[in-house]
């Protein structure tokens, strides 16, 4: 399947040729501070299944991984698109709400130790206190 997807403003947008590997909702604080949100939701897609449209700006922190997360985001609207983990380099992560096509929904729970106490996830989904082993 095809999936698309785009900033606020149609400057940057990448299109993904395959399913997503996995969809994971993320309670960090980075992704808070990303998203401005409670949590953030990425979908993984195959690097080699992923046309990038149109300029990004990159931002690079260490996660607590001890590992590079680059996070690129619209030079005109702001919008962070994706993101490419260091421990992850086949991949691009996408954030969710930037896809104009439907996913699965999230498999797994990770950074639960900084959820809000008001988030409630699905029970049955594994949930992981910081990432995922």
């Amino acid at each position: 399947m095809r999936h698309r997807a785009s900033c606020q403003c149609g400057a940057l947008s990448l299109e993904a040729v395959s399913d997503p590997e996995l969809v994971i909702a993320c309670n960090c604080r980075a992704c808070q501070r990303r998203t401005g949100a409670a949590f953030g939701v990425g979908v993984l897609f195959p690097r080699s299944a992923v046309r990038i449209e149109g300029d990004s700006r990159a931002w690079s922190r260490v996660a607590e991984s001890g590992r590079q997360m680059t996070s690129h985001f619209c030079p005109v609207c702001g919008t962070s698109l994706f993101w490419l983990p260091e421990m992850r380099p086949g991949h691009v992560i996408v954030a969710l709400g930037c896809l104009e096509t439907e996913v699965a929904a999230p498999s797994r729970v990770i950074w639960a130790e900084a959820q809000h106490d008001w988030v409630r996830f699905p029970e049955h989904l594994p949930h992981y206190e910081k990432a995922a082993p």
